[in-house]
């Protein structure tokens, strides 16, 4: 027999044998004879009903099934069952990743049993073939990741169907006539799956919302929101619930509180914030030591435990930054005007205040609620333009006040201290081992019609980097405060891991490209080798790619009851006080704070824990729908730029084809390997290269290539590339 007839007998013999374990592993308790397991795998010809037969028989004898009475095969109760989370693929196929296996399972896309992207479920794992990678089959699902969808509507006489959005959802939704709404053919809509028969090829559904026409700029962002289960607009419940609160500044309240409205203070913010939830404050003491205070909104003063607004502000758990608009995790009336430190109005607020030498070294703090009164408002550009100058007089190109003007003399001082003090700060950070991302953000100019004229990019400077070092300063010092008490009480961190070694050696592979390397010898090496990195890459072709595979190498932060440091800041205590308004474990800091203040006993870890996990996800949620906005409004700016070549570089190699950013915009799209016709392309993880079979020509990571737009598709928040080629071959 050739070795090629060998090798289809063994494939048909293990599709048998996995034909068998599937039909008896999904009907644990039933027994079947060869017929029934034939007609269920679809066998009809005579060798593979012998085959089936004899593989049977061998089955038995080695104890994998059990033959119950005579010619009558059951399976016997496995150990190959696990629980995971299936991940599915564009491309139509999955893995389940279980705790308990080293490896992930291969799930083939005739063997999700109606699992869904994300769904947790059971997963049964074949017996492994030496060499073979494992793989299962789903059993069931135990838990529904989503049950809402985006998608468009194609209406048929008596029933409709949604096409989701989402390349990973493999199904259309079945919605009966009825359940449509007002749903017309071809809109967006969010449908919400109720039903999944066991014999129907589709779930069931009903229309819960219409989004509107689909490429329509609102539509596209409301279904943005609508995809990670995001709202954009608050029950009107919680609106008049909020409205009716008391937002007055009482004397009564004020008696409670340390009353700081006569001390010099200020906000720095970006010159577009509608919510400033902190201010700093500043005053030298007669001893020649500065008295610095972090003012943050009181927002648990509004926010009360047990409210239809706080649990709403819990559901949202993050404020969401879409590339157009915020989606505000408290209504207006507490996000932009109660909770807000707005310039010239006196504000409750909880605060951080440190008596401060000139080495930046903390004497004495304290940590209370106050009543503040901000003297000015700054943006990031007009702080910066007095630290660079030393000036008081503010130019006409920063102002946000649409002209020239002063400042007072002792403002312009206390920024100026408060920059030397910040900028000795970071050193010491820096020296302890913090790593320093400055990742470039990318930002759009938008006219009236939302539509993109510009690209710009946001970079920190020293204004930034002044508010940053004290928000740190404020956060860790209050994570101290509670977490070095004996016993600890429990308490609401934020937690950095160390990155994980596997990533940072795929990284190295990398950035060697470039010619940098990693010390991997010890954490401090690697440490001051990435920081030695992002500082070369600074202002290069390559800084976006690296920065960005830099950040994927880390360990996500998250926030947890289980203090274990943060690797990033090389703080061994850290947490989120100074965002109130925008982010729900900051509410839940303030919360605790004040309740170990009072010298209440230590709050339950289950229920903060539960918090702090909801939290971290909702973080997540909103992080992917602000790429998602970015991504949508790239295409938008790039379909006016149809006809013109741009330098980019290769930013991810696949075997399906390369991404490509282009440098002068950062703008990401893609070149389809079977749209590169000079050749016949083969897919090199090793090399993160695409080679030619004939010419053996390379497109590797980090090459700078040439492209034209070939098309857009913003409903499917498509971009894809054409290529002209390498960049010293166009040109040349």
């Amino acid at each position: 027999m050739s070795r090629k007839k060998k090798r289809a007998e063994k494939h048909k013999k293990y599709e048998i044998t996995k034909g068998i374990f599937s039909v008896l592993e999904q009907n644990k308790n039933q027994s079947f004879n060869y017929k029934q397991i034939a007609s269920k795998l679809g066998i009809t010809d005579a060798s593979g009903r012998n085959l089936l037969i004899k593989r049977l028989v061998q089955l038995k004898e080695k104890k994998k099934i059990e033959e119950v009475e005579r010619g009558k095969y059951k399976a016997i109760p496995s150990q190959n069952y696990f629980t995971g989370i299936i991940d599915i693929n564009v491309r139509g196929n999955a893995y389940v990743i279980c705790d308990e296996l080293e490896n992930d399972v291969f799930i083939p896309a005739n063997k999700f049993n109606k699992a869904l992207h994300n769904d947790e479920v059971e997963v049964y794992v074949y017996p492994r073939r030496k060499g073979k990678k494992l793989e299962g089959e789903i059993m069931r699902v135990i838990k529904r990741a989503k049950t809402s969808f985006v998608g468009i509507v194609q209406m048929q006489k008596n029933f409709a169907f949604v096409v989701p959005t989402d390349l990973r959802m493999y199904t259309d939704i079945f919605v009966p006539k009825e359940k449509v709404g007002k749903a017309k053919d071809g809109d967006k809509v969010l449908v919400e799956i109720n039903d999944w028969p066991d014999k129907a090829d589709s779930p069931y559904g009903y229309v819960t919302e219409v989004l509107g026409k689909p490429g329509e700029h609102n539509t596209e962002i409301h279904a943005i929101l609508a995809e990670y289960g995001l709202p954009y607009q608050f029950p009107l419940e919680v609106e008049h619930f909020a409205n009716q609160l008391d937002t007055s500044i009482s004397k009564k309240e004020i008696a409670k509180r340390r009353d700081m409205r006569k001390t010099l203070t200020f906000t720095i913010d970006p010159k577009d914030a509608k919510d400033f939830d902190d201010a700093l404050s500043f005053e030298q003491l007669e001893n020649g030591n500065y008295e610095i205070g972090i003012h943050i909104a009181d927002v648990s003063h509004y926010v009360q435990p047990g409210t239809i607004l706080d649990d709403e502000a819990y559901r949202r758990a993050t404020s969401v930054y879409l590339v157009d608009r915020v989606v505000p995790m408290l209504p207006e009336v507490l996000s932009n005007k109660a909770c807000s430190l707005r310039p010239h109005e006196e504000k409750y607020t909880f605060s951080a205040v440190f008596e401060m030498n000139d080495k930046a070294e903390v004497l004495k703090q304290w940590f209370g609620r106050t009543v503040t009164y901000s003297d000015e408002r700054f943006a990031y550009e007009e702080a910066q333009h007095i630290i660079e100058n030393r000036t008081n007089k503010i130019d006409d190109s920063v102002s946000i006040r649409g002209g020239e003007y002063e400042v007072d003399d002792t403002i312009v001082q206390a920024i100026l201290k408060m920059d030397e003090l910040a900028k000795k700060m970071r050193g010491e950070r820096m020296r302890d081992g913090a790593i320093s991302f400055d990742k470039i953000e990318v930002k759009f100019h938008l006219d009236q019609a939302n539509d993109p004229v510009g690209v710009f990019f946001k970079e920190a400077k020293d204004a930034n980097k002044l508010i940053e070092e004290f928000m740190l300063l404020a956060n860790r010092k209050v994570a101290e405060f509670i977490g070095k008490r004996n016993p600890e009480p429990t308490f609401v961190y934020r937690i950095h891991d160390e990155p994980d070694e596997e990533k940072l050696m795929l990284l190295q592979g990398v950035i060697s490209r470039f010619g940098y390397a990693l010390n991997m010898k010890s954490k401090k090496t690697i440490t001051s080798s990435l920081n030695n990195l992002l500082s070369e890459v600074q202002g290069k072709k390559e800084q976006n790619l690296v920065d960005t595979l830099a950040i994927r190498s880390m360990s996500k932060a998250v926030y947890t009851t289980e203090n274990i440091g943060h690797y990033g800041l090389a703080f061994d205590y850290y947490t989120h006080f100074t965002s109130p308004i925008r982010r729900y474990p900051d509410v839940l800091v303030h919360r605790l704070l004040q309740h170990y203040l009072d010298k209440g006993e230590s709050a339950k870890q289950e229920s903060y824990e539960e918090m702090c996990r909801h939290s971290s996800d909702m973080e997540s949620l909103a992080a992917n729908a602000e790429r998602d906005s970015i991504k949508y409004m790239q295409i938008r700016f790039m379909q006016d730029h149809q006809d013109e070549e741009f330098v980019g570089v290769i930013s991810g190699v696949t075997e399906w084809g390369i991404y490509v950013e282009i440098i002068e915009n950062k703008c990401e799209g893609m070149i389809r390997i079977r749209e590169i016709k000079d050749d016949f392309y083969n897919f090199d993880e090793k090399q993160y290269a695409l080679v030619g079979e004939e010419s053996k020509n390379m497109y590797q990571l980090g090459d700078e290539v040439v492209v034209k737009v070939k098309s857009t598709d913003l409903i499917k928040r498509h971009l894809d590339f054409e290529l002209l080629g390498k960049r010293e071959e166009v040109y040349s």
